[in-house]
């Protein structure tokens, strides 16, 4: 019996276009989940925005932008290289993976996209964003903030935050991961043998994908960012001193602080990475048959 794997490097190709397209169209809901989990006055996404727009104009929504575009190709190149390996070899001989199985496929995809691109973009583009913040902002731009970075905390200055990054990152591709395949496995299995699912249908399982990833994973989302700001070396020890500071001085609520515009972003980027990703494998040619 014969299923279909995907080639590795079209994998990465096609992961890495869909990661630069959803990065900048869902950037702006990045910006503001950011902004609102930094420490000091708490401010709706609406606050946030307005004024952003008053102090910033609209250029001030995309401050960190192109740190998150490069980063989440590399990002996304890396997560479904990894995740096509790691499901190809635990899937069963009808080419079918099991929810504990995509699982920990899944995990395993998000520590490798943690280690060898999310933390570093992440972290430049939350100093970004912190940077912007400020009166007088340090940093003229992706270059001179990563360069200026390097020199004052050397390399390890974009590495802030790395355990976060990877529970966040392994949870994130693990739930997201698991979800899509099993919703998508469901549809596969009620369709007429060949048919292809429809784009619509595509985008609605990415979307509920993300829809569960938010709310799971939220938590380790805020500790990452408070972990990454600029003040964070003053304030918190490590990963698990901050978690117990935010709880104890802000309560458990504080831990889902910009679930809404991460609720906006995870959903759409959910549709809009799978769909596209789904299309560039089918355009190119991106999978082959491999006895089973």
């Amino acid at each position: 019996m014969a299923s279909k794997k995907e080639k590795p490097m079209h994998s990465l190709l096609a992961g890495a276009t869909a990661g630069a397209v959803e990065a900048f169209v869902t950037y702006p809901t990045e910006f503001v989940k950011t902004r609102s989990q930094f420490g000091g006055q708490k401010k709706t996404p609406v606050a946030i925005i307005r004024e952003t727009l008053k102090t910033k104009g609209v250029i001030g929504l995309y401050s960190g932008c192109m740190a998150l575009v490069v980063g989440n190709a590399t990002k996304a190149g890396v997560r479904f290289l990894s995740y096509d390996h790691f499901k190809h070899i635990l899937a069963d001989p009808q080419g079918k993976v099991s929810a504990p199985r995509s699982l920990l496929a899944g995990l395993g995809a998000g520590m490798m996209e943690a280690i060898f691109a999310v933390t570093p973009s992440e972290t430049i583009k939350t100093k970004l964003i912190d940077d912007a913040n400020r009166l007088n902002p340090q940093y003229r731009g992706l270059v001179h903030g990563t360069a200026s970075i390097i020199k004052q905390e050397g390399i390890l200055g974009v590495y802030r935050g790395l355990f976060p990054v990877m529970m966040r990152q392994g949870a994130n591709s693990a739930v997201r991961f698991t979800t899509y395949t099993t919703l998508k496995q469901s549809v596969q299995g009620n369709a007429r043998p060949g048919q292809s699912i429809p784009t619509s249908i595509t985008f609605g399982i990415g979307a509920v994908a993300g829809l569960v990833t938010v709310y799971t994973t939220m938590p380790l989302d805020v500790i990452k960012t408070r972990m990454q700001s600029l003040e964070a070396r003053q304030h918190y020890r490590n990963s698990f001193h901050c978690a117990y500071r935010i709880f104890t001085e802000e309560g458990i609520l504080r831990f889902w602080t910009g679930t809404t515009p991460r609720l906006a972003r995870l959903v759409l980027s959910g549709g809009i990475v799978f769909t596209i990703y789904e299309k560039v494998i089918s355009v190119i040619g991106g999978r082959t048959e491999v006895a089973t």
